[in-house]
């Protein structure tokens, strides 16, 4: 087939909604309304003359000439990205770091003017996102993602342990002696928490039929912010929290108890892993500042 009779928009949408599994999240990727991504893969499915996706309540399936095809596309997908990184001029060193939002805002942007001033060559762009990206198949060079790890077709290199412990604002610090004291206190709640209160609780041999109702936000952030106020006690984790622990507008009632919740922190990479001498840099940076901050094991 003559390759110009099928748009590179439309193959590129194929690819990514295989991937991603749905019109929503790959017109996210593409910065672009579901309906366009979906015009454009309707567009290479009239060309092929063959349904490419069946369209499910749960979302957008590939059929097995898809799937096929989506696999190919993904391949060369990867290898254009590598050919337009190298045809950029690296010697103005550029760097894009994609990490979670609360990590990005609560964390690591305060330490940033450090790398600056370590690597002063070297232009840094920061991206607050959650979704996972595959460096190979976007302008990211590195991401920091939350997870269990095993991301198929990436490197991911293990940071640091993703661990929750109760936090409260100074002011009810003295009401929280024992684990067993926090029926006593309004819990702040994450909307959208990863974790539950089991995973602390249950090694303390308690159950969360004890916990209080509080107030419930849609952001972690939120629920800090609350915290420090005196609105209750909140769940939070060791990254989110360590600048307010440090500062003491937040303190941990129970030191020496912050609990493994199977997560982690991760540094991921393309296939290729560390090719650049910025994305090198930017990671022995990252280890030294996640160690200076206790964060590493």
């Amino acid at each position: 087939m003559d390759l110009n009779r099928v748009p590179l928009a439309g193959l590129r949408a194929v690819e990514v909604v295989a991937r991603r599994g749905s019109l929503g999240a790959a017109a996210a990727e593409l910065g672009v309304t579901p309906g366009a991504v979906s015009q454009q893969v309707s567009r290479v499915e009239r060309i092929f003359g063959v349904p490419l996706f069946e369209r499910t309540p749960a979302g957008m399936v590939p059929t097995a000439l898809g799937a096929e095809v989506a696999g190919h596309l993904s391949a060369g997908f990867a290898r254009l990205a590598a050919a337009v990184g190298r045809g950029f001029d690296r010697s103005e060193a550029r760097l894009t770091i994609s990490a979670p939002p609360l990590f990005a805002t609560r964390w690591l942007v305060f330490r940033l003017a450090r790398f600056g001033a370590e690597n002063p060559g070297i232009q840094v762009r920061l991206q607050a996102e959650t979704a996972f990206v595959n460096p190979d198949q976007s302008d990211i060079d590195l991401c920091v993602r939350v997870g269990r790890g095993g991301w198929p077709g990436v490197r991911a290199e293990r940071l640091f342990a993703h661990r929750m412990f109760p936090v409260c604002g100074v002011q009810n610090a003295a009401r929280l002696q024992r684990p067993a004291d926090l029926a006593g206190m309004p819990v702040i709640r994450d909307a959208h928490a990863m974790v539950d209160w089991s995973v602390w609780l249950g090694p303390e041999g308690l159950s969360e039929d004890i916990l209080a109702e509080g107030p419930v936000f849609s952001d972690a952030g939120l629920c800090m912010d609350a915290a420090m106020t005196g609105a209750g006690v909140f769940l939070a984790w060791d990254a989110l929290v360590h600048d307010q622990l440090e500062r003491g507008t937040l303190v941990e009632p129970f030191p020496g108890k912050r609990r493994a919740t199977g997560l982690a922190y991760w540094l991921v990479s393309g296939a290729e892993g560390l090719r650049r001498a910025p994305q090198r840099a930017f990671r022995r940076w990252l280890k030294a500042e996640l160690a200076a901050s206790g964060l590493v094991e």
